[in-house]
Formats: structure tokens, sequence, C-alpha cells
């Protein structure tokens, strides 16, 4: 091996590939809807101009018409008051042409997020966050399902990673995540720890792990001394380090020599091996969801 060379023992668990392979099941699946009369229709609720946000409701517009669904953006002024946003999802509700309904996060700090989340009724609950439906996925009655810990179950299954037995450790107790990626394992057959920003002896935890999962919004908290060594190490973070570049939770240059699988960086450019920017960064909706809302650990 060269000096410097960066010796990878962990397999990367390529989401490109697999967001490929269900887009194309998903549009499939559109076609025999419109088949049948139906053309699925998304409306994204959008308040204030946040730069991030905007670019993540333009990417899930622009892969909604690739997939053959209708999707419709609604954009808010920052200063509109909560009541007026609770009139406009009341509407959608009734809506018979509308089949999902999403609240683009974060909110203004004047509007009571979990209000506004919660309004919109079980059946067009696209991410997954109304009590009824969290509390499907809790009693493992099938139900929408938060679209992060959804990803990286669909991580296993086309990886043939077990599931069932193995011990799993999620750090971070999010409702985006750790608490529904929790919940999807133990379905599962899984044995799951949740640690978090309390839990003691934090790398003696994770170090029991078959399967480590880590949504904290850290910059590479996590190193090779956090990871038991064959561990599957999937990293849901994006952060922006002290160079401001954008990386994970997940230090990969470091876990990678002691992971047998592992999730790709953010940025991280198969191609060329160089690092890509903020600017042309191809950030999935699995990771943007995460991204935008400050990680509860």
């Amino acid at each position: 091996m060269f000096k410097g060379e960066i010796f990878m023992v962990a397999t990367i668990l390529d989401g490109r590939m697999l967001s490929k392979k269900i887009r194309t099941n998903v549009s499939e699946k559109v076609s025999l809807l419109k088949q049948e009369g139906i053309t699925p229709k998304l409306v994204v609720i959008l308040v204030g101009e946040d730069p991030a946000s905007q670019v993540y409701v333009r990417n899930k517009r622009k892969t909604a018409h690739a997939l053959g669904i209708e999707a419709v953006d609604i954009r808010l002024p920052e200063n509109v008051e909560e009541d007026e946003l609770i009139r406009l999802i009341d509407e959608l509700n009734s809506d018979g042409t509308v089949h999902g309904i999403l609240v683009q996060l974060p909110l203004p700090k004047h509007i009571n997020e979990n209000k506004v989340t919660h309004r919109i009724i079980p059946e067009k609950d696209v991410d997954g966050f109304h009590p009824l439906n969290i509390g499907k996925l809790f009693m493992n009655i099938p139900g929408p399902l938060p679209c992060t810990p959804r990803g990286i179950m669909e991580f296993f299954k086309e990886y043939d990673i077990p599931v069932s037995g193995k011990r799993v450790v999620i750090v971070g107790r999010s409702n985006i995540v750790g608490r529904p990626m929790a919940a999807l394992l133990v379905n599962s057959d899984a044995t799951v720890t949740i640690a978090h920003s309390k839990t003691k002896n934090l790398a003696e935890v994770t170090r029991q792990a078959d399967i480590l999962i880590v949504a904290i919004g850290k910059d590479e908290f996590i190193d090779e001394n956090y990871v038991r060594k064959g561990a599957v190490v999937i990293d849901v973070g994006m952060n922006r380090n002290s160079d401001g570049k954008l990386v994970g939770d997940v230090n990969m240059e470091s876990v990678s020599k002691v992971a047998s699988y592992i999730t790709e960086s953010i940025c991280h450019h198969t191609g060329s091996g160089r690092s890509r920017t903020d600017d042309n960064c191809n950030v999935d909706e699995t990771n943007s969801r995460i991204s935008r809302k400050k990680c509860y650990w």
C-alpha cells in the first residue's frame, strides 16, 4: 500500500443504485394507477424562504414529475399565521384529488410543528408523522412510514443483511429517525438499544452492535473506536464541518477500516475520488429530511 493511500475494508452500501431501483418500481406502480384513471397528486407546503428547504421542495417536485406523479408546491410567507396554515391543510384534507400532503420542515418558530403535521389526516400523511400512523408502526400494523427508517430497511433488504436476532444500537432518539427506526427493527425481530446524549460510556454501548445506526447531527463524531469489528454502519447525518464541507455523523475513513458495510458519505464522489462541493452534491431525500431538523439525541 502506498504512503497516504486509504485502504477501504468495508463494502459501500450504494444509495444511488438503490434509489434508482425504488424509483423504477414506483414509476411502474404509478403507470398502473393511471391505467385505472388515477393520477397520484402530492402537495408540498413551504413556509418562508429558507434556501435549503427551497432546494428540497424543488427536488421533490422534480422527482415526482419524473415518476408520473402530479406535484404542487404551495408557498406561504414567513409570517403566515398558524391558523391560516391549519385552514389550508383542512382544505387539502377534504380535496379528493390530493392523495398526499407534506409540510416542509423546519417551520418558523411561531408555528407549532406538531400541531401542523398532526393536522394532516393519516391517509394523506406522506411523512408518517401523524400519531395514529406512529401508533400503527409501534403496533406493527401496516401504514405510512417515516422515509429515513424505511430507506434504511431497504438497504438491509437489498444487500441481504440479516436483522432478525441481531443486536442493533441506534445513536439518536429523534421522532424522525431514532424512535421509528427502533420500532421497525423490533418488528423485524432485532434486539434494539437507543443511545443518546445522556448515555454513559457511549463507546462501550456502540461496540456491542452488530448494526450501528447514527443520527445525531454531529460531524464525524463516530470513529473506529465506537465500532465493533465487522459491524454494519449506517450514517444518517449531514453536517457542515469546519472546512465548510458536507460530512456525515460517521468518520468514514476511520470506520471503514473496521466495518463490514458502511453507507457512502453524503458527498463522496465514487467516480473520481474527489469530494463534491455543497453546490453539486446530489443529496437524497432520505438525508435531507434529517439534515433540516436538529437531531434530538
